[in-house]
């Protein structure tokens, strides 16, 4: 009895913690009175438990506001520097791997190309190991203050694989469209990467860490039901309930780029035909282009052809339309609003908003097309409760979106970190400072 509850007070301390660092986090700063009734705590807890995280270096002043005709109250933060946060995107085009501060402040970055070598999985990993050294390396960063490592890829991520040689288990990764079969990734960076032992690894669908950056910071915020999708050389998409800070949230990743769009139609390179991701993706945007007879540099890749096909079809006041370029493009926005429409249809979503580096290429000329065959695919209703618009983050969107996965752990934990052996006026709030850092101007 005693062991539970020694268990259950060390919980509640726990909790406690964590209340008071995830206000602070997405709705600071704010002052101790104003903690207690966001929190529910009592202002005795509040005084022990910032004390605490202020002693840890959790927390710090954020200046002063005056109060109705008492004495001024003094502002708290999240301390930037409480720790160290690494985010990497296994994209379709590279492999980028920056390292942030508390506040998601970049400190470094270092991107490896993946044209030649494409998904070979020994040279992803050593991609992984050396950008992660670089990082730490560029920023004189001590691999000790990491709070942990947030990986995005593609595919299905198994949460618990099979046992490994230390008798742990790891994240596996199935990517079909990358000729990834059952690969238990986790344990090969764990092997592969040099920080300590105790720094957890967080590896999700690529898709699902652009929607949690959007949903914490972006034009998802804010909204009780949202769909993201991302768009890139490959095509994938997230649904999202709840609040930020609702134990109930859901967030489930979609293979929303193999639905289908096209009865017998065009060959996706997952195998299936009519795939969204057939007429889509940048991959197909640059093959249907080719095909058309569309002028392509010699060797193009997916991005060098997508701003070929969008510069044919929008030339500028003194060149003339692409006639095959807009026709190409037309249907590539109709296949994109039927596909949204089924995203619609089956989660009700508030928002609906398009991301991926391809996304935001072809969303400011596209969009109002998309919604134009989205509603006309979509039922009446339930297209009347949805707005579709461009994501607010830019093309670091998955790899910040990676970095929320250790962060949100380094939260829900109170600040608690890895232990050895386990895995006047008030300031702008975090959420202002992301957004301005990562937002890209939307037209």
């Amino acid at each position: 009895m005693a062991e539970r509850n020694r268990r259950t007070v060390r919980d509640l301390r726990r909790g406690n913690r964590a209340r008071v660092l995830q206000r602070l986090y997405f709705d600071g700063p704010l002052s101790r009175q104003e903690l207690g009734p966001v929190t529910g705590l009592s202002s005795g807890s509040i005084s022990n438990v910032v004390a605490e995280l202020s002693a840890e270096g959790l927390l710090e002043e954020a200046g002063v506001v005056d109060s109705d005709g008492g004495r001024p109250r003094t502002l708290l933060r999240v301390a930037p520097d409480g720790g160290l946060l690494v985010g990497i995107d296994i994209g379709e085009t590279r492999v980028r791997v920056e390292l942030f501060d508390l506040s998601l402040a970049e400190l470094a970055r270092t991107e490896r190309l993946l044209a030649q070598h494409g998904y070979d999985v020994e040279r992803i990993v050593a991609h992984v190991r050396t950008g992660v050294a670089d990082v730490l390396r560029d920023a004189g960063a001590d691999p000790r203050r990491l709070l942990g490592i947030g990986i995005g890829v593609p595919g299905i991520i198994e949460r618990d694989g099979p046992e490994g040689p230390d008798g742990t288990r790891g994240a596996v990764v199935h990517g079909q469209t990358i000729g990834w079969r059952a690969v238990p990734f986790e344990q090969l960076l764990r092997e592969a990467v040099d920080v300590p032992p105790e720094v957890p690894l967080f590896i999700d669908n690529g898709a699902k860490t652009l929607g949690q950056a959007e949903m914490w910071f972006g034009g998802g915020r804010g909204a009780g039901a949202a769909a993201i999708a991302l768009i890139g050389s490959g095509v994938g998409a997230c649904v999202d309930h709840g609040d930020i800070l609702d134990e109930d949230r859901t967030s489930l990743a979609l293979e929303w780029g193999h639905t289908t769009v096209q009865l017998r139609g065009r060959r996706c390179r997952c195998g299936s035909i009519g795939c969204l991701e057939a007429y889509a993706g940048a991959e197909a945007l640059r093959e249907r282009w080719r095909e058309a007879g569309g002028p392509l540099p010699e060797g193009a890749d997916d991005e060098t052809a997508l701003a070929a096909l969008l510069a044919a079809a929008y030339p500028g006041r003194r060149g003339t339309p692409d006639p095959v370029a807009l026709a190409l493009l037309d249907e590539t926005a109709e296949c994109l609003g039927a596909a949204l429409a089924d995203l619609v249809n089956l989660f009700l979503p508030e928002r609906i908003l398009i991301g991926g580096w391809a996304g935001l290429l072809l969303g400011p000329r596209l969009l109002p097309e998309i919604r134009r065959y989205a509603n006309e695919y979509a039922l009446r209703h339930a297209a009347a409760r949805t707005t579709i618009e461009m994501g607010r983050l830019g093309p670091d969107a998955v790899t910040v979106g990676a970095a929320t996965l250790p962060l949100a752990d380094f939260l829900t934990r109170g600040g608690s970190r890895p232990e050895p052996g386990g895995p006047g006026t008030p300031p702008r709030t975090a959420f202002d400072a992301v957004r301005e850092r990562h937002r890209t101007p939307v037209n």
